[in-house]
């Protein structure tokens, strides 16, 4: 039986996995269950899946760049209380998924359509072995860019779509002529180097910023958790883009703008109000060339909306389990 609006159970800071003995923590180690398949190229790409037994729908979650499910367990639980069975992935290159570079830290990636490819295998050879029903998508920044490009290439796949501060455009929102000339001065660099990847200007290693200065969430406890998870398990460790990525990514917004009236599925669109690592301009003008989509600005907010304080977290999980709800109906 779907849960009323009224009935949805959302944890907070103190209840997640944040807490050593949560319930949170004892889910995670008795109801998930994890695996690895062989992606584009046999890259080994990591991926978890949990069924409650009161099962209701069921959702694809899509994170974004340097991020793995295992940041994701708080959301996983809160899903899976409410009824919401969960099949979610780390994209190539990050989380517990293979690398491609020698150096491990690299965000790299030769083409978007490897991430989409990744993703479309993981439903058609895993995921339907459990989930005969209509699937929903849940995608967070990078995982929106994915999953709306997974849209385009079948667009009936998913019965609805809630994408959190999508990645249609980044920031700093440069011109499209500056932005391919600095891309092409360091796809030449590599060259020069003679390496297939180097970091893009500026970008380097993983580095730990001090809560005051971060801009993804409001929550210190959040952060803090997020911070211990790459402290202990530095092999989830995820430093800065290459040229090579920021080449891939710009292609791919390009790809989805060009194409947005093709999108037909029904979605809910949950924009950061003070996200600074998306351009929201350029979201909110892709966003309204879809066909059947609900544009939500949710004020105050920074980019990582389902890591965020509880207010803005709440508010991101219970209108998205709304709208899962209502699509099924």
């Amino acid at each position: 039986m779907i849960n009323t609006k009224q009935s949805w159970k959302v944890s907070g800071e103190n209840e997640g996995v944040h807490s050593l003995d949560s319930e949170a923590q004892s889910f995670w180690a008795s109801s998930v269950n994890m695996g690895v398949f062989s992606g584009v190229g046999g890259v080994p790409i990591a991926y978890a899946w949990t069924i409650p037994a009161n099962a209701h729908s069921a959702i694809v979650l899509l994170n974004g760049r340097v991020e793995t499910f295992l940041k994701y367990k708080d959301v996983i639980f809160d899903l899976f209380n409410n009824g919401f069975a969960v099949f979610t992935l780390d994209h190539r290159g990050q989380g517990l998924s293979g690398r491609m570079t020698a150096d491990t830290q690299q965000g790299y990636v030769e083409h978007f359509d490897d991430y989409v490819d990744d993703a479309l295998c993981f439903i058609q050879e895993h995921v339907i072995k459990y989930w005969h029903k209509p699937l929903s998508l849940m995608c967070h920044s990078m995982g929106g860019a994915i999953g709306t490009l997974a849209l385009l290439r079948e667009p009936h796949l998913f019965q609805s779509a809630v994408l959190c501060s999508p990645m249609f455009g980044i920031r700093p929102a440069l011109p499209n002529t500056l932005a391919n000339i600095l891309i092409r001065a360091g796809l030449k660099k590599s060259q020069l180097k003679n390496k297939s990847s180097d970091y893009f200007f500026g970008q380097g290693r993983y580095r730990v910023h001090p809560f005051k200065l971060n801009v993804l969430t409001h929550s210190k406890v959040r952060y803090q958790s997020i911070l211990s998870l790459y402290a202990e398990q530095k092999h989830l460790r995820l430093g800065g883009v290459t040229s090579q990525w920021l080449a891939a990514a710009y292609q791919a917004m390009d790809t989805i703008e060009n194409n947005a009236e093709r999108i037909t599925c029904p979605m809910l669109v949950l924009s950061s109000g003070d996200d600074k690592v998306i351009d929201n301009k350029r979201q909110h003008r892709v966003v309204h060339q879809f066909q059947n989509a609900e544009y939500v600005v949710v004020d105050g907010a920074y980019h990582e909306l389902l890591c965020e304080s509880d207010s803005y977290r709440q508010y991101t999980l219970l209108k998205s389990m709304q709208f899962f709800t209502e699509s099924f109906s």
